[in-house]
């Protein structure tokens, strides 16, 4: 006995809404890497002129936040996103390790670093603005993802939303290392013989 074959309808929304949602999801991920090589420059200069170690990680994690997204970015930008949504999501998978690796690496050598860092307000503007960008960057592609059933947009609006949460560790450790003041071995900045 044959069964008519009734059509499934097709998963998730119609062909031009997809195209609305591709297309968000393409300038989405352009803003966040616009946003963190940005974030990575300012980073790494600020925390090398402050010699603080966590400025210059959360550089170097934005270095690490631009590859996932940028996964995403190259998946979207060929004809048929989905059939390389496997290689992205590899991608983000491999930047969620590093990830993981640079938080462990840090946490480790400023548990045994005890270096003393400089106040640095670049470094607490940055963190505060990554900490208000990031949050709506993430939302956005993470909406447009689910709506897509893009598993690699939401993955790498995962990547974004760990970006926030490190700015805010990085904006209250630089505001405790900055609100406590120079250590007793230490002289003000301005004092140092540099600055006079």
């Amino acid at each position: 006995m044959d069964l008519p074959l009734i059509g499934r309808p097709p998963a998730g929304p119609p062909p031009a809404r997809r195209q609305v949602l591709a297309r968000r999801v393409r300038l989405l991920v352009a803003a966040t890497i616009t946003y963190n090589v940005i974030e990575a420059v300012v980073a790494i200069t600020a925390g090398t002129l402050a010699s603080s170690t966590a400025l210059i990680g959360f550089g170097l994690d934005s270095v690490i936040e631009v590859s996932s997204a940028a996964a995403v970015a190259w998946q979207f930008a060929g004809r048929d996103p989905e059939s390389r949504e496997k290689v992205a999501l590899r991608i983000i998978a491999l930047s969620f390790f590093a990830l993981a690796a640079y938080v462990t690496v840090e946490s480790v050598r400023a548990l045994f670093g005890g270096a003393e860092a400089e106040h640095s307000s670049i470094g607490l503007v940055l963190a505060a603005l990554s900490l208000a960008i990031m949050p709506v960057l993430s939302y956005a592609q993470r909406r447009a993802g689910r709506e897509l059933g893009s598993r690699s947009a939401v993955a790498d609006s995962k990547q974004t939303l760990l970006c926030t949460y490190l700015s805010g560790v990085l904006l209250v450790g630089l505001g405790v290392a900055s609100s406590a003041g120079p250590g007793p071995t230490r002289s003000p900045r301005w004092s140092s013989p540099r600055w006079r």
